[in-house]
């Protein structure tokens, strides 16, 4: 792994300008002693020039060309979720570190072609998860692993929210198998990922997807089953179809000795907490509710926070390549799972 970045800001650039680049942008601001944005990738010439302007800093339409040209110690990649592996890999052949946006890849081999890329070439590879560092998820985490629950018996988590056809229209390559990946794979990524972070690993999975409404190649809707490796059993329920705007986003967990529900737009509530045993954060769940708009939540600052603490030597990465796996290797057995009508047991074949 290349040298540690203490005594001078971390250069970073930006790959993509669409929808979550402004999170992105907002936290670098944000992190301005830490971080230094030198660059900016964009294949729109307008959006390019636009966000120059905005910046100040050299833009480029190639990123190969970005990479020869910059002097880059991590690249933030916010493209479509299909274009991360083959700017991770010429990333990593650069020796320049990796920050991706959600899901790190829509193929399961490319994501294991990420990881091993990162490692060859000595350099991160962060998998942003920025819904965990919610108040109200690290709330819940805590409770999972402090037992609370007991044994876990029951989990269920719904993603209730809407995607017009304007939106899947508003370019190419949203709603396609190759670039995007469906309501699963690109709207509830960051809720697949709880099942796993949450709960543990995942043993078995059923599922059954379906496309009724919007004129997409990928799904709109699903539903799967979970087993555990715990024992525990559960289900979760997504769509993009709710009307007239998005519902619900939550997880509620049952156990021997607890049961929460955290839900909302998009788990930012904790509506129900009740445990056998209290603790003194308990007086801190209302505390930790808030409200928000916005589906991404409010945790891109936080994980900025540990990439830069992982630079400086003081932590290790809350999320890398190899925890990124976990929730695509459930998300890619949700797909097999539908596709052939079966049970798909995990691992997946490494």
């Amino acid at each position: 792994m290349k040298k540690l970045i203490v005594d001078r800001p971390i250069r970073i650039a930006v790959v993509g300008c669409g929808r979550i680049a402004k999170n992105h942008f907002a936290a670098i601001e944000q992190h301005s002693e830490n971080l230094e944005l030198v660059g900016i990738c964009e294949k729109n010439q307008t959006v390019l020039r636009e966000n120059i302007e905005k910046f100040g800093v050299p833009g480029f339409l190639n990123f190969d060309e970005m990479l020869n040209t910059l002097d880059i110690d991590i690249v933030s990649i916010c493209t479509p979720s299909g274009l991360h592996p083959q700017l991770t890999i010429l990333a990593a052949q650069h020796g320049v570190h990796v920050m991706t946006e959600k899901p790190m890849a829509t193929r399961w081999k490319d994501a294991l072609d990420m990881v091993r890329a990162c490692d060859t070439g000595g350099v991160h590879l962060f998998v942003i998860k920025q819904n965990r560092r919610n108040a109200t998820l690290q709330l819940l985490k805590r409770a999972v692993e402090e037992k609370r629950f007991g044994r876990i018996y029951m989990v269920n988590l719904n993603v209730f929210w809407t995607r017009p056809q304007e939106y899947y229209d508003s370019a190419e390559w949203r709603g396609t198998w190759e670039l995007d990946g469906g309501a699963f794979m690109n709207q509830a990524s960051h809720y697949v990922d709880l099942l796993d972070w949450l709960i543990g690993p995942v043993e078995s999975i059923q599922a059954m997807t379906g496309t009724l409404d919007r004129d997409i190649e990928v799904e709109d809707s699903g539903v799967m089953n979970i087993r555990w490796r715990n024992g525990a059993m559960g289900s979760m329920s997504v769509t993009m179809l709710t009307y007239p705007k998005n519902f619900e986003g939550s997880i509620t967990i049952l156990g021997e000795k607890g049961t929460v529900k955290v839900g909302g737009v998009a788990v930012n509530e904790i509506q129900h907490w009740e445990f056998a045993e209290p603790k003194d954060y308990d007086d801190d769940v209302q505390n930790a509710s808030y409200q928000t708009t916005s589906v991404y939540g409010f945790g891109h600052p936080l994980y900025f926070k540990n990439v830069i603490d992982v630079f400086r030597g003081e932590a290790k990465p809350e999320t890398d390549g190899r925890e990124g796996l976990k929730s695509l290797e459930v998300l890619i057995a949700t797909y097999l799972s539908a596709r052939d009508n079966k049970t798909i047991s995990l691992p997946l074949e490494y």
